[in-house]
C-alpha cells in the first residue's frame, strides 16, 4: 500500500511544491481511478487499458479545476473542493449508482493484488521506478521547467513569457492524471472500487511529501532522488502507522493517528530551525 500511496504522493508534490497550489481534487480523482479501473476490467478491458484509461480520466479532472481556477478565476483550493465534490456524483454514475464494486481476482486478470504481496510489491516498485524516471526526464524538458518555474516564481515566468495559466491546467492535470492511476492500482489490489476509497488521500499525500522531505532532504538534493523521497515518505508513513496500530490503539481512531503523525513530521522543521537559532544566539 505504500507503495500506491507513493505513486499517488508523486501528484501531490506536483502541485503542492512545484505549482505550490493546495489542490484537494485529489480526494475525488483517487476514487475516479479506481471506479474507472474496476468497472471497465468488469466490461473485459485489460488491466493496463484500464488503468490508462483511469489516467486519462484523472487527467479529465485536473483540466475541470485549472479551468475553474485560471479560466472562471476561482482561487486553487476551492476549485479543487468544487471538482471534488462533483467528483462524487459522477464516481457513483461510474460505478452504476453503487457505492462499492467488486472485481473478483480470480474472475479477471488484476496487475497487481493483495493475494500475491511480493508480486504486488515488485510491479509495484517496478512502475514507481519507471514513474519516476519519466517524471526526472519531463521536468528537465522545456515545458516542464517552464511549470516548476511557474510554482517558483509565477512574475518572473510571466516576464520570460511563460504562459503561466497554460501551465497550471497542464501541471494539475499531470497531477491528478498520477492520483487517477494510484486509485486504480489501489483498486485492483484490494479487489474493490468504493465511493469512499478517496477520502482523506490529500492528508496521506501531504504527509508523504512531508516524510520524504524531512528525512532526506539533506541528502536527496538531486530531483530526481527528491521524487524517490516522496515515494519513500509513503512507505515509511505506512510503517509508522502499522507500528502505531500494533501498540493496540484502536482501528476507529486512524483519522486521529493520521493527523497526529502528519502534525509530528510537519513540525519537525520547525523545531530544527528553532534549535539552530538558539544555538546561533
Amino acid at each position: 500500500q505504500g507503495i500506491i500511496w507513493g505513486i499517488m504522493a508523486l501528484g501531490v508534490y506536483i502541485t503542492f511544491r512545484l505549482l505550490d497550489v493546495a489542490d484537494l481534487t485529489v480526494d475525488g480523482s483517487f476514487t475516479t481511478g479506481g471506479a474507472v479501473t474496476v468497472m471497465l476490467i468488469i466490461a473485459g478491458w485489460p488491466a493496463w487499458a484500464a488503468l490508462l484509461a483511469a489516467v486519462v480520466a484523472g487527467l479529465l479532472a485536473g483540466l475541470v479545476t485549472g479551468l475553474l481556477h485560471t479560466k472562471l478565476g476561482i482561487p486553487a483550493i476551492l476549485a479543487g473542493i468544487l471538482t471534488q465534490f462533483a467528483l462524487y456524483s459522477i464516481n457513483l454514475r461510474i460505478m452504476s449508482m453503487k457505492a462499492n464494486t467488486p472485481v473478483n481476482p480470480d474472475k479477471y486478470s488484476l496487475f497487481l493484488t493483495l493475494r500475491s504481496v511480493p508480486g504486488a510489491i515488485w510491479k509495484g516498485l517496478l512502475l514507481a521506478a519507471v514513474l519516476i524516471a519519466l517524471l526526472y526526464w519531463y521536468f528537465g524538458t522545456e515545458q516542464g521547467s517552464a511549470i516548476r518555474a511557474t510554482g517558483a516564481n509565477p512574475s518572473m515566468s510571466r516576464a520570460q513569457g511563460i504562459n503561466i495559466n497554460a501551465m497550471k491546467v497542464l501541471g494539475l492535470s499531470l497531477s491528478n492524471g498520477m492520483v487517477a492511476l494510484s486509485g486504480g492500482l489501489m483498486a485492483q489490489y484490494q479487489g474493490f472500487a468504493d465511493i469512499n476509497m478517496g477520502r482523506g488521500a490529500i492528508v496521506i499525500g501531504l504527509a508523504a511529501v512531508i516524510i520524504g522531505e524531512v528525512i532526506f532532504g539533506k541528502i536527496f538534493t538531486n530531483f530526481g532522488l527528491t521524487l524517490l523521497a516522496v515515494s519513500i515518505g509513503a512507505i515509511i508513513y505506512y510503517i509508522v502507522l502499522q507500528i502505531v496500530l500494533q501498540l493496540g490503539l484502536n482501528t476507529n481512531d486512524l483519522k486521529l493517528i493520521t493527523a497526529l503523525i502528519v502534525a509530528v513530521f510537519l513540525a519537525i522543521p520547525y523545531w530544527k530551525s528553532k534549535m539552530f537559532r538558539r544555538k546561533v544566539q
